[in-house]
């Protein structure tokens, strides 16, 4: 956990999917960080407090069950299950369960407003 929440920190992510074998196993998000790393709360110096992180394993924290679409899915439906199911974040998978990439809240905001990237 405290390699997850360095990422979080450098990346200015907020999730990262969970991949075994090249097949999506979890979702890990920033809050799933926060909740492990409540120890900030409880007056823990910072050694003792990444030393706690690092005996959490990512599988202990993460979201196993992970709502999921594919390539061809209309963000219009993405927008909706992530509304619905009130989540941050979708992971893109192929047929085989391979992860190709994420739909944020930020991609459907830029969507909606900015146009498509260049």
């Amino acid at each position: 956990m405290d390699f997850a929440e360095r990422l979080f920190e450098i990346g200015k992510f907020r999730h990262l999917p969970v991949v075994e074998e090249g097949r999506l196993v979890g979702i890990l998000s920033t809050r799933d960080v926060m909740e492990a790393a409540l120890t900030k709360l409880m007056d823990f110096d910072p050694g003792h407090r990444k030393a706690f992180l690092h005996s959490i394993d990512v599988s202990e924290v993460m979201s196993r069950e992970v709502t999921t679409v594919r390539p061809e899915t209309p963000l219009s439906e993405a927008a909706l299950r992530m509304v619905q199911e009130q989540i941050g974040c979708l992971p893109v998978v192929d047929k085989s369960g391979h992860v190709l990439g994420l739909v944020t809240e930020t991609d459907l905001l830029r969507a909606a407003y900015l146009g498509p990237r260049d």
